[in-house]
């Protein structure tokens, strides 16, 4: 696709050379074929050394370009990104793709159903009810329980156990909004990759990414009730137990345990080997390894143990 059709898609004029390109990305991970956007003045340093040439930006942000980019200036670089996004969305199905292709000694029940493009590894169970979805990717040896859903383009490793009901690859919550209250869908172009030896418990939700992956990494294991949002990166060997949220874009280091019904807000660090007790509400970063967290605010363990004591005490 030509950056004038994006352009014109958009209902604005553009500068530069007339590139081709592919898909979108954020700014720090583009490559030369595909569009990125700047939305706000932090993004200056990123803006500059991005690989991208092509770029959706404000007025302010033109001076921090790259040499011989392209770009249209937009009143707003949001909204006109959500609707870029729609003209990089590919279709639930493909029936003009070739047959899936399956694997050794697997068993698939004659209810599941495998659309054209799918792998599917040796050894692999498909319950009664599994939809695998157009280009899905699974390894050997995994079982998938009826009725779980796996969407377009979603990656499973080998020796993963999927429960019955979880859904893989839903779109992630993304809008951008006008300014007399529309809200404009952010279409989810990524997908999901779920590594080798993941467990995922029965209803789960992962969201695939805006761009690029969410992912599961290896040996992790999830309970059942879990929400995974776009573009989250879960550490590997990480524990969650049930009625846990992650919001988007957030990232959790190898082995982290999180307990019941807590909750991560979006865009945060989380340090390896961190601890959350029941109910714990994550709103900030975490740089430290190894602590271990209770309540909402969040706080060091021990202080929350004080804290309730000191409540406690209040009745007496």
């Amino acid at each position: 696709m030509l950056f004038s059709d994006i352009a014109s898609h958009l209902r604005l004029s553009f500068v530069g050379k007339d590139v081709e390109i592919d898909s979108m990305n954020e700014l720090s991970l583009s490559s030369p074929s595909q569009l990125a956007f700047a939305v706000h003045k932090r993004y200056s340093l990123e803006l500059k050394s991005s690989k991208a040439k092509a770029f959706l930006i404000t007025n302010s942000l033109i001076e921090h370009l790259p040499l011989d980019s392209s770009y249209i200036v937009c009143e707003d670089v949001s909204l006109s990104m959500a609707e870029a996004t729609k003209l990089f969305s590919k279709k639930p199905l493909e029936p003009q793709l070739p047959n899936a292709v399956i694997g050794q000694e697997c068993y698939i029940d004659a209810i599941a159903k495998i659309e054209n493009g799918a792998v599917i590894g040796s050894s692999v169970t498909i319950m009664a009810g599994a939809y695998i979805g157009t280009n899905v990717t699974i390894g050997d040896n995994t079982t998938i329980y009826p009725n779980v859903t796996i969407y377009r383009d979603c990656v499973v490793g080998s020796h993963c156990i999927i429960h019955a009901g979880t859904v893989i690859g839903a779109d992630g919550f993304g809008f951008s909004h006008t300014k007399t209250g529309e809200h404009v869908k952010i279409h989810q172009n990524g997908n999901v990759v779920i590594e080798d030896d993941v467990e995922i418990g029965a209803n789960c939700a992962i969201d695939r990414a805006v761009f690029n992956s969410t992912i599961i990494r290896r040996g992790t294991k999830l309970d059942n009730f879990i929400h995974i949002a776009h573009n989250c990166d879960i550490g590997e060997h990480s524990l969650f137990v049930a009625q846990t949220g992650v919001g988007g874009s957030t990232k959790l280091g190898q082995n982290c345990v999180v307990s019941g019904q807590s909750a991560f807000s979006d865009h945060l660090s989380i340090a390896p080997f961190s601890t959350f007790t029941a109910r714990s509400g994550v709103t900030k970063s975490i740089t430290q390894s190894g602590g271990v967290y209770s309540g909402f605010p969040l706080m060091n363990h021990r202080e929350w143990k004080r804290l309730q004591a000191k409540i406690g005490k209040l009745n007496d």
